[in-house]
């Protein structure tokens, strides 16, 4: 890419943009060296890397790494060898690395979403153990601890005692009656590294010892006593040892990074490639761009584009220069398309309507796709990889170099068909201008088909007829205007295309405030062909616009119907997830209440057996114990009512009290005899007297014959009387049921399903009068089996169970023995 291309498009106001957001002085380095690549496969795997960034900021708003200006020093240092790194620098050298491994770690986490970031990642080194030795030695201060080794601690060891010694020698002196009185402040001081004390110039001879130098009036001197001598000359050493010790410790601390030469360069690379993709992706952020996707036939379409310095909040990162103005509202959108066939785009309008904008948008986007970063655009841009993008933009004439306006631009022109390279972009802003109307249209048209017909694509802005004319009619080439108010004629900044448009010149001029005798001067030099063109020019345009108007409309009614029918799509997926929801919540509550009244079945029941057992024992074993049939034949009873109730709930029915089991019955009148319907007292139980004596009597209750004392009985009806059941209990055909013979298959059925398909069994298994029944579950996790050996464990019908024998099943199959 030309330099004066990218200084043309503002390239470098971008660049600065992007370097801002460096968050290591590596990173701004290399940024400053930001240009666009050529190459299709390097601008993709940039713009990849900047999605994959993206995609790791929405989840952090900003990546560990870290590195100041320190860091950079320190690493620039360890290129000196034989020179140990200063205490700051080596913990700013740690903090970086340890910054690169917090890194590498945050995007090793998400490696299967961020396969590209990966890899640069991955080639980071670790530095673990020299970054603990760093902190180990040295204090956040800045200050290497006694710590650090054992000679260190041992010399400043002694060069306290030392100290300690000499302090006391010293404070001697100005505590002595005798030495007191000839000092000239009661201070013990410093001087050329040893302490001395402030001594009267007049009383020099008074306290033996050595003269380091007067004060700047000569009334003082500073003296270091000769008792003193001695203790100052072994400070002195140890404190030449405690520097070279120090030296020797940051030495060695710097030498533990400088011999990983390899791992270092591998790692600093991979660090400064980590901050110029999030710099990259952030300064996309900021604008909220679009990856776009890359052409390869030359189709060329930037949707909803916006000049990424006019946004808000990239112009806020400019650095501040005189002139500039901090904008707060955002660009208006343009469509910037080149679809083939068409290689050429014309594009014309009114004065300060915005070409050059649009020129400069459509060539900086390039640009800043081909350098890895975003595009301000909306989803669905594509946009080819040049070899080679010029721009010739603006006035640039020299004096110096005695070129004209004209001249210049011409000039301009013919280097860039020297230069060029396929695939290529060429932007023309006022193409032909500075010289004879007619003739600088003529040179436009042709300027404009010679880089066509050469293959490079061209987008162009003129005033121009003859260009319009070549625009409106030439295959392969396609012009659009900028709109503008019809009332006030201010610019509305919409490209509209297939319109030639109109520059507006007396217009503007006259909403700029230009007199009205200069406007009706210049319109009286126009011909009257002039004006036909222009009137039937301004009707085109006004045609053109009220259709673009009406297709925005349309665009934004179907916007709207979409997002219309979107809100109902997800109103009525609310609907129906509550209407789902409810339905759970309501199985659920009914699953519980019928689990509930079930444990409360089989409580009574137990209570029944429990009386039962009681009144037997009681009566000195004259009652029968109760059959397991009877207890069977009441909890299918019981539960039959429940189910009738649950069935009526899910169908929406109303919930009626269901009959009781055995409801109480009115008592007939008579004595007992043989044949008569009677009600055993303490158990309720409905049956038919077969035998008759003195003190009992056999009572057939549902096919079981009992013996109950005859004073437990409670006619209820005679012989000849048809006796009306409470409750009707319909069994199911044998076939009907989960259980084949004596064999129950809950195989690919839920813990709760099988417990409840179980329990129906055992009920009518009992009412067979089985004794062994089979519960086939399958080998499977073992949850099932463990969870049905655990309930029928606790089962009142259930004498014990276990696994089956290996011919009758093995694990897969829990044996049953019922009670009598």
């Amino acid at each position: 890419m030309h330099l004066t291309t990218l200084r043309a498009l503002e390239f470098d106001q971008i660049a600065a943009v992007v370097r801002s957001y460096a968050v290591t002085p590596l990173g701004a380095r290399r940024l400053e060296h930001l240009t666009p690549s050529a190459d299709p496969v390097k601008v993709a795997e940039s713009l990849d890397l900047t999605g994959e960034a993206l995609l790791l900021l929405q989840d952090h708003q900003s990546l560990p790494l870290r590195g100041g200006e320190a860091a950079g020093l320190a690493l620039e240092g360890l290129a000196l060898l034989g020179q140990p790194l200063e205490p700051l620098r080596l913990l700013a050298l740690a903090d970086f690395f340890d910054s690169v491994d917090r890194t590498v770690a945050l995007v090793a986490r998400a490696a299967t979403r961020l396969p590209a970031l990966a890899a640069v990642a991955r080639r980071a080194e670790r530095f673990v153990d020299e970054n603990a030795r760093v902190r180990k030695a040295i204090s956040q201060h800045g200050d290497v601890v006694d710590e650090a080794s054992p000679a260190l601690s041992g010399i400043r060891d002694k060069l306290r005692r030392q100290r300690q010694r000499l302090r006391g020698t010293l404070e001697s002196y100005l505590r002595g009656r005798d030495t007191a009185k000839y000092l000239q402040e009661q201070v013990v001081t410093e001087r050329n590294g040893r302490y001395v004390l402030v001594v009267r110039a007049e009383h020099r001879g008074s306290i033996p010892g050595l003269i380091h130098g007067a004060s700047a009036s000569g009334a003082s001197l500073y003296l270091e006593p000769l008792s003193t001598v001695e203790v100052n000359n072994d400070i002195v050493a140890l404190e030449e040892q405690e520097a070279e010790e120090v030296r020797r410790i940051l030495l060695a601390l710097t030498d533990a990074y400088r011999v990983r030469t390899a791992d270092l360069q591998q790692t600093v690379e991979a660090a400064t490639d980590l901050d110029v993709i999030q710099a990259r992706a952030r300064c996309s952020m900021s604008f909220n761009g679009v990856r776009p996707a890359l052409s390869h036939d030359g189709r060329l379409e930037l949707r909803h584009a916006r000049h990424p310095l006019l946004i808000p909040t990239v112009a806020r990162r400019l650095p501040q220069t005189e002139g500039r103005v901090a904008r707060e509202i955002e660009p208006v959108a343009s469509d910037l398309l080149l679809v083939p066939p068409a290689k050429a785009l014309v594009i014309t309008g009114p004065n300060t309507g915005g070409k050059t904008v649009a020129l400069k948008t459509a060539g900086l986007l390039v640009l800043m796709a081909q350098a890895g970063l975003f595009v301000p655009a909306e989803a669905g841009s594509r946009l080819p990889v040049f070899r080679s993008v010029f721009a010739d933009i603006g006035d640039e004439q020299s004096i110096a170099a005695n070129l004209s306006t004209f001249s210049w631009h011409m000039t301009s022109i013919v280097a860039m068909d020297t230069a060029l390279k396929l695939p290529s972009l060429v932007l023309l802003d006022e193409v032909g201008n500075g010289t004879d109307p007619v003739e600088g249209g003529a040179l436009g048209v042709a300027i404009i088909d010679h880089f066509r017909k050469r293959g490079a694509l061209v987008v162009a802005t003129t005033h121009y007829e003859t260009i319009k004319t070549y625009a409106t009619s030439t295959e392969g080439v396609t012009c659009a205007a900028f709109g503008f108010e019809p009332g006030t004629f201010a610019p509305t900044y919409r490209l509209i295309y297939g319109s030639p448009g109109g520059s507006l010149a007396f217009e503007i001029a006259a909403r700029l405030g230009l007199p009205r005798t200069v406007l009706d001067a210049a319109a009286a030099w126009r011909t009257d062909t002039e004006v036909r063109v222009s009137e039937q020019m301004a009707k085109l345009d006004r045609e053109l616009q009220s259709l673009d108007h009406e297709r925005r409309l349309t665009a934004q009614a179907r916007l709207q119907a979409e997002a219309a029918e979107r809100q109902l799509r997800e109103r009525e997926a609310q609907v129906r997830e509550r209407e789902a929801q409810f339905t759970r919540k309501l199985e659920q509550r009914l699953n519980e209440q019928l689990r509930d009244a079930r444990t409360e079945v089989d409580r009574i029941v137990a209570d029944l057996r429990q009386q039962a057992a009681a009144l037997e024992k009681k009566q000195q074993k004259q009652i029968v114990a109760l059959p397991t049939g009877v207890v069977g034949d009441l909890r299918v009873s019981a539960r039959g009512a429940l189910d009738a109730v649950a069935d009526r709930v899910r169908e929406g029915g109303a919930v009626t009290p269901a009959a009781p089991v055995m409801p109480p019955t009115p008592e007939a009148s008579g004595p007992i005899v043989v044949g008569d319907r009677v009600e055993v007292g303490a158990l309720r139980l409905q049956g038919v007297v077969r035998t008759l004596s003195d003190k009992d009597a056999g009572v057939d209750v549902n096919g079981k014959r009992m013996r109950v004392r005859t004073s437990e009985l409670r006619k209820i009806g005679g012989a000849t009387m048809q006796a009306t059941p409470a409750v009707r209990v319909t069994l199911a055909e044998r076939g009907a049921r989960a259980g084949a013979g004596g064999d129950l298959n809950v195989i690919g059925c839920t813990v709760d399903e099988a417990i409840d398909r179980a329990d129906k069994f055992l009920d009518e298994a009992a009412m067979q009068e089985l004794r062994t029944v089979r519960v086939i579950h399958g080998h499977g996790t073992g949850r099932l089996r463990q969870a049905l050996s655990g309930y029928l464990s606790k089962h009142p019908l259930v004498l014990r169970a276990a696994p089956a024998p290996n011919e009758m099943g093995g694990g897969a199959v829990t044996l049953v023995e019922l009670r009598e």
